[in-house]
């Protein structure tokens, strides 16, 4: 057992007793209850978890609301857990998408998971998976980008400057954290397929 992922987590304390019963196991909350949105940073912070997933078909029915393709309804809740993940260092992974057969409506909201800044998207079906691996994994353009903005940002250090210009754009320490996590993603994406 890698990991043990812990359903309708509403507050920190609800991983504590899990914590006990198996120390040193890294812990998932799903987060799935408009209780557990509002306390996303005491959970996030509790030092046993790993990461969280969102738990969306539990959460619109909590909520009484309809699935809408923009999720409006649930960007309030999205947006909670993703500031308290990022502002703890946790993994955090969007919830599934329900029409299985609906490839576009499965790309779209990959898309804009991965644009909110979610690591994945939980799947129902196996023949999401490509359709989520794709929108998830860094494309050419942004692993080429990354290692232009590294190049660029080093040889002006080097130089003794602070930024780097790439294709006309300020590159910056903060700019360099992201592109090496692209690239770090890149290998982790690459040696997972084999």
């Amino acid at each position: 057992m890698e990991a043990i992922l812990i359903p309708k987590v509403n507050r920190a304390t609800d991983l504590d007793a899990v914590a006990r019963l198996a120390p040193g196991k890294p812990l998932w909350a799903m987060m799935e209850t408009g209780l557990g949105m509002l306390n996303a940073a005491e959970i996030a912070a509790h030092p046993a978890l790993a990461g969280m997933v969102m738990g969306t078909n539990d959460l619109a029915k909590e909520l009484g609301s309809r699935f809408r393709a923009d999720r409006l309804p649930m960007q309030a809740g999205l947006g909670l857990c993703l500031l308290a993940a990022r502002a703890y260092g946790r993994v955090i992974v969007d919830g599934v998408y329900n029409a299985f057969k609906d490839e576009d409506g499965l790309r779209a909201e990959c898309e804009q998971g991965r644009d909110m800044g979610f690591d994945g998207k939980t799947l129902i079906h196996p023949a999401q998976l490509d359709i989520a691996n794709a929108a998830f994994a860094p494309s050419e353009a942004e692993i080429d980008l990354a290692r232009r903005q590294i190049e660029a940002f080093n040889a002006a250090k080097a130089a003794g400057q602070g930024v780097a210009v790439v294709d006309g754009k300020i590159v910056e320490n903060l700019h360099i954290v992201t592109a090496e996590a692209t690239l770090g993603k890149a290998r982790m994406i690459a040696e997972l397929a084999g």
